[in-house]
């Protein structure tokens, strides 16, 4: 039986002519005979090849066959690989196992299959080039009411970035098989990395055992009351990433991250300048007010300018845009991870955000969507996202002021949507505003212990932990640079 290419007879896809549709059948038959011929062959193919790149759907089904016998050490050969596909239509439509073995009696030799791999998956990336620009003619020229030109445009680069990412316009459904897979990388790689972490370190010891890291795709909301220090501990951490990044090549020639990360900050409320002399300040010890007013000596000036050179190789990108809007965010992320690389985002702060669409009703449902944007983001760039959040006054009218996950201003959606809701409380910076008068020395003396006791501590309380526990994690800070670092203690954090 001679081998015929064979059409994919679905209903095309608007803007894809299914007649004249990049594809090449023989190649792909090359490929699956080469496989199944020699399955060791499998082993030379890049990951970034999946079944949905074939044209014809049974070469799909067929590959995704071998793929699971190869990973799980089978043979995959016509005879076994036959079975699964008893029922059905289009294998006894193509000529059954005669195709299969007219596929191995035709095969090229196994080191070509590399080649008819990559083949196989420029086609598929122009199929659905053509797709996406069909669909996008074909929704501007119907003047959708519903979505906006701006809208249109960031639906459009969001399918875009995707296809350049992953090779697809959309995920779809994963076989089980793959989730474990992964599952068990992640578990390799925390194994092997110092530490134990599975996601990106804080650079904050305690920090990093309670959470394991920052896991990508999961949201992190940062919140507190103001002059608690949020900015300054996003700040530490981003730096934190940054300056630790390291990258190795990867097999499709790109940079993979082996430690630390690319960091975004996008600084709503401050500006580039500010958060720069913010890093100056942690790195130097000099306070960041005296470095504006020049308050400084010559020696200090020399470290400033050392720090400055350091800062100046850690790969942290501010965006200092006010009142940005999520798509936006979205569409710069999208294009730093394409371009540079990006394992971290940082957001200050998620009140500042704004939806980008006139029709919200009110803010709930504002801050609802900003939320579920920010989450569907780290999902789709496989990043961790922290987004600082403020808290309600109802704070303040507590004795105790530790603050809890209904503190949170439109707390339903930010507590529904984060994989990680922390908190920070300092107690110095209440007590240094309850002092006694300084004629009652005993009490005065009594206060001032107390406040000489806390003054450099702060609590981390972790509200809300998706994949762990919750606690509290106690941290130094020190206020003149606005730095957050590890308590040295025995005991320093508690968990329930």
């Amino acid at each position: 039986m001679a081998l015929v290419p064979m059409l994919d007879l679905r209903p095309a896809p608007q803007g894809l002519d299914i007649a004249h549709a990049p594809a090449n059948i023989e190649a792909e038959q090359a490929l699956l005979g080469a496989l199944l011929y020699d399955n060791a062959a499998f082993e030379r193919l890049s990951d970034t090849l999946q079944a949905a790149h074939f044209f014809e759907p049974f070469h799909g089904r067929l590959f995704a066959s071998i793929q699971t016998h190869v990973r799980k050490g089978h043979l995959a050969e016509p005879i076994l690989i036959a079975e699964q596909f008893q029922r059905d239509p289009a294998f006894e439509d193509m000529g059954g196992v005669r195709y299969l073995a007219d596929l191995v009696d035709r095969a090229p030799p196994s080191a070509n299959a590399p080649d008819y791999a990559r083949v196989i998956y420029d086609l598929a990336l122009r199929r659905d080039l053509i797709r996406i620009g069909g669909d996008v003619a074909a929704i501007a020229q119907a003047g959708d009411s519903e979505l906006s030109a701006r809208e249109q445009i960031e639906a459009a680069e969001q399918q875009l970035y995707s296809l350049a990412e992953t090779g697809a316009i959309t995920s779809g459904f994963m076989a089980f098989t793959d989730s474990l897979a992964g599952a068990v990388n992640m578990a390799a790689e925390a194994y092997g990395r110092e530490g134990g972490l599975s996601g990106v370190s804080t650079g904050l010891r305690d920090l990093d055992r309670m959470l394991g890291g920052l896991h990508p795709s999961d949201l992190i909301i940062l919140a507190a009351r103001p002059s608690m220090g949020k900015s300054a501990l996003a700040a530490n951490i981003a730096f934190n990433v940054a300056r630790k990044y390291a990258w190795e090549p990867s097999p499709d020639g790109g940079r993979k991250t082996v430690s630390g990360g690319v960091a975004a900050f996008f600084s709503l409320e401050m500006s580039a300048e500010q958060l720069a002399l913010r890093l100056l300040a942690e790195v130097t010890g000099v306070p960041s007010d005296e470095i504006r007013k020049g308050e400084i000596n010559a020696s200090q000036f020399g470290e400033i300018r050392d720090a400055a050179a350091e800062i100046g190789q850690s790969p942290l990108y501010i965006d200092d845009t006010g009142g940005i809007s999520i798509g936006k965010l979205a569409a710069r992320s999208r294009r730093l991870k394409r371009t540079i690389g990006l394992d971290l985002i940082v957001v200050d702060y998620l009140q500042l955000v704004t939806a980008g669409d006139g029709k919200i009703e009110n803010r709930v449902q504002e801050v609802s969507q900003i939320t579920m944007g920010l989450k569907t983001l780290a999902k789709e760039l496989n990043v961790p996202i922290i987004a600082l959040a403020q808290l309600s006054r109802q704070v303040e009218n507590r004795e105790d002021k530790r603050p809890q996950l209904s503190d949170l201003r439109e707390s339903g959606s930010i507590e529904q949507d984060a994989d990680v809701v922390m908190f920070i409380y300092r107690e110095a910076y209440y007590l240094g505003r309850t002092a006694p008068p300084e004629g009652d020395h005993d009490k005065h003396r009594q206060w001032q212990q107390k406040l000489d006791d806390v003054n450099n501590i702060a609590e981390l309380i972790i509200g809300k932990q998706r994949h762990g526990p919750i606690g509290t994690v106690k941290l130094h800070f020190e206020g003149k640079i606005t730095k957050f670092s590890d308590l040295a203690q025995e005991a320093r954090f508690d968990s329930h």
